[in-house]
């Protein structure tokens, strides 16, 4: 396995594991990860551990005109009772991710150094959130990048039934992405219309998408 120094570089494709780490260590820098995301590779790591950087064989992602509203959904946007907002609270979601209790283990990974990380990025313009509200107050969000005309999702959260599916379902309908990055597999989002594609086309389009 490689160890990256303090030069901004990755090693080639052809290094990645089968289990799709393509690196360990270097720093959660602004310039270090939208370098990384422009390449394809995340990082995804516990409290505790070195930096572990991925760039899965299968990538899940979700093309926009492709996203799947049930009816049940559709009944719930009809009824208009949430507010969705971009950028309103974008600490407040990370914070979300961070800590809501999941029955799948799954956002446990982000580390406070992730937590910081992602906020100067959004302070770089870079990093974006999607807030859902209910009478004034945060019941689930997304977090992501906006990476060569493609939004590289990170997280997302649900204090209530649904509130993070109306905030994928409004991103993925907001016309603003040619493609949604959702990293690895999961059942939620293949619920919602999301698949698998091979790396080399995830990166074709990554790089088309300049």
């Amino acid at each position: 396995m490689i160890w990256l120094t303090d030069k901004i570089t990755f090693p080639d494709y052809k290094f990645t594991s089968k289990e799709g780490i393509i690196a360990l260590g270097g720093d959660l820098s602004v310039q270090r990860l939208i370098f990384a995301y422009k390449k394809g590779i995340f990082p995804w790591f516990s409290e505790g551990e070195p930096i572990v950087w991925y760039c899965p064989f299968d990538r899940m992602v979700l093309f926009p005109n492709e996203i799947k509203v049930s009816k049940s959904m559709r009944k719930i946007i009809k009824k208009n009772q949430f507010t969705i907002t971009e950028n309103k609270a974008f600490t407040e979601v990370i914070y979300n991710c961070k800590t809501i209790h999941r029955n799948d283990g799954l956002g446990t990974w982000i580390t406070n150094d992730m937590e910081e990380a992602y906020i100067k990025l959004h302070k770089a313009g870079v990093a974006k959130s999607v807030e859902v509200w209910l009478d004034n107050n945060l019941v689930g969000g997304l977090y992501g990048l906006e990476i060569n005309g493609m939004f590289c999702g990170e997280s997302m959260f649900s204090k209530v039934s649904n509130a993070s599916k109306l905030a994928f379902i409004y991103l993925a309908q907001s016309k603003k992405y040619r493609l949604i990055d959702c990293q690895v597999y999961n059942t939620h989002l293949a619920s919602l219309g999301a698949k698998e594609i091979s790396r080399d086309l995830f990166l074709q389009i990554l790089k088309n998408n300049k």
